[in-house]
């Protein structure tokens, strides 16, 4: 596989720190990183900070050529797959709005034809200004992907809007970047995670769902470029910056949220792992035991299946994926629920399987499609998985060949 080049440019503001950190993720998922900064940069973070992290050359002057046979800010424009800028100035962002080209970094942005993405970092104050947001308004227009600044505590002392993104999200972003977009302009929904079915303000019924598959299901379909809405229960998991995520407790809940988007969406992932059953009777208060009795029985009333209510309400040529979760006769079971529940791909799993099912960081999963073809996929990472059956779906959409090339 091929070394992608990233060129990280650096500006002048206090996070250039978290700079040093974007470098060295980026070194160990494998990347070539070229560092440019800005003169101000360098007064906090120094170059040799950066060629350290990165075993490359550090360029700060436009004028000072390292290398007599190429012209360095061409050649590095011409090989990147993709520049990140972070920490980016109001300076900077002003400048590259208005097509200066006064040193290395804003003269690289001139010759380059790859993703750039801008990370803002400031004081909340200065990028609330309307001149910043017509500069990163005039970048948007011109394709680049503004990596939105966190809220929080600002080193100027002031709370707000400002902050540079963590390493973490900002190396997603560049993911996200030099992704192919099969899915631009599509709009996805996944559910993810258990239900909550309520007993009292205290207990409730539920299950060991932890959500990581919906949550890696609807991160690959961002990276692929779709507008992705998570409907997601209770879980400890972090979406990641792209995705809207709305809390849903209960499988009446999860009904509901589904049926208010279900007509505009061009594919539906039904992952979550909705509770059967839901207590006849529920408590607004706190239920009390008594002495005097040993053995409570509830009775339990059957909640709606979600995907059979969805039938003839989807949009026209929508591609719809549900998940079922067995123990045993596997196969039986999903050709029955592939039929009863209208999906064109039932994503199956034994959970009693060795790696795959609940709490689990991997996953071990079969395909049923609807014309009667089955695909045993391997046992692997969670988001492996999910980019493996996001890929099947794709090519049975007509959006990309079997070589995984966009149609």
């Amino acid at each position: 596989m091929v070394q992608k080049s990233i060129v990280l440019g650096i500006s002048g503001g206090i996070a250039a720190y978290k700079a040093a950190g974007l470098a060295s993720l980026l070194v160990k998922q494998g990347f070539q990183v070229q560092t440019v900064m800005t003169k101000a940069a360098t007064e906090f973070i120094t170059p040799l900070t950066l060629q350290a992290l990165t075993k490359q050359p550090v360029y700060v002057d436009v004028l000072a050529e390292q290398d007599p046979t190429r012209i360095s800010h061409v050649a590095m424009a011409d090989q990147a797959d993709a520049i990140i800028i972070a920490p980016a100035t109001a300076d900077v962002i002003a400048r590259i709005a208005h097509g200066l080209a006064d040193d290395m970094l804003t003269s690289i942005l001139l010759v380059a034809r790859c993703p750039v993405i801008v990370a803002p970092s400031m004081n909340v104050h200065m990028y609330e200004h309307p001149l910043v947001q017509k500069n990163l308004h005039v970048l948007r227009e011109l394709g680049y992907i503004i990596a939105e600044p966190d809220e929080g505590m600002l080193a100027c002392g002031y709370v707000g809007k400002g902050r540079l993104l963590e390493p973490s999200d900002l190396a997603e972003i560049l993911s996200f970047a030099l992704s192919p977009k099969p899915l631009q302009g599509k709009k996805i929904l996944v559910t993810a995670g258990p239900t909550k079915e309520r007993i009292d303000p205290v207990r409730y019924v539920t299950n060991d769902s932890t959500g990581t598959m919906g949550y890696a299901l609807a991160r690959c379909a961002w990276k692929l470029g779709a507008h992705v809405t998570l409907l997601s229960g209770a879980v400890n998991l972090l979406p990641g910056i792209g995705i809207d995520v709305i809390s849903v407790s209960s499988a009446i809940h999860l009904q509901e949220e589904v049926e208010k988007r279900i007509a505009e969406v061009d594919m539906f992932i039904m992952t979550a792992a909705v509770a059967d059953y839901r207590p006849q009777t529920t408590y607004d208060y706190k239920w009390k035991k008594t002495d005097d009795v040993d053995t409570v029985t509830w009775t339990m009333v059957r909640n709606p299946d979600i995907l059979v209510s969805l039938k003839g309400k989807y949009k026209p040529g929508a591609y719809v994926i549900g998940f079922a979760a067995e123990t045993h006769d596997v196969d039986r079971y999903a050709r029955k629920k592939l039929v009863d529940k209208g999906v064109d791909l039932l994503v199956v799993n034994n959970v009693l399987e060795y790696g795959a099912g609940f709490g689990t960081g991997t996953n071990r999963v079969d395909l049923y499609f609807q014309d009667g073809r089955t695909t045993a996929l391997p046992l692997a990472s969670k988001m492996d998985v999910a980019t493996m059956i996001l890929q099947q779906a794709l090519v049975r959409m007509g959006l990309v060949d079997d070589e995984g090339m966009q149609a």
